[in-house]
C-alpha cells in the first residue's frame, strides 16, 4: 500500500476512535445528549414571559437551551402576570455547568 493510502486510513482510525462513545440514541427525546450529557429530569427550568405577556418555559444548559410555551389543561397558554413582558425569572441556567 502506498504511503498516502496507510496515512489515509491511519486518519480515519484516528478519528473513528476519537468519537468512541459520541454514537447516542437520537431518539431518546428524555436525555439531554450535548457536552454535559444528563436526562432532561435533572435541569432547571424558569420562565420566559412574552411580548403578549405569556409563559413559557426555559432552560440554558449552557451550550443548548431549551424552550416550551406552558399550555393549561385544555391548551391554552398560560399568562400568568408572574413579572413584565420579556422577562426572564427562575433558575433556568442553575442547571448549567457553564455559568458562574
Amino acid at each position: 500500500m502506498p504511503a498516502l493510502g496507510r496515512f489515509a486510513v491511519l486518519c480515519g482510525v484516528a478519528l473513528l476512535a476519537a468519537c468512541e462513545g459520541q454514537f447516542v440514541d437520537k431518539a431518546d427525546k428524555t436525555r439531554d445528549t450535548g457536552i454535559d450529557s444528563k436526562d432532561l429530569s435533572e435541569l432547571k427550568s424558569g420562565i420566559w414571559i412574552d411580548p403578549n405577556g405569556c409563559d413559557h418555559w426555559i432552560v440554558d444548559d449552557g451550550l443548548e437551551g431549551y424552550m416550551s410555551q406552558r399550555l393549561d389543561a385544555q391548551g391554552k397558554p398560560v399568562c400568568s402576570g408572574l413579572a413584565p413582558p420579556s422577562t426572564a425569572v427562575g433558575g433556568f441556567q442553575d442547571g448549567s455547568a457553564f455559568t458562574g
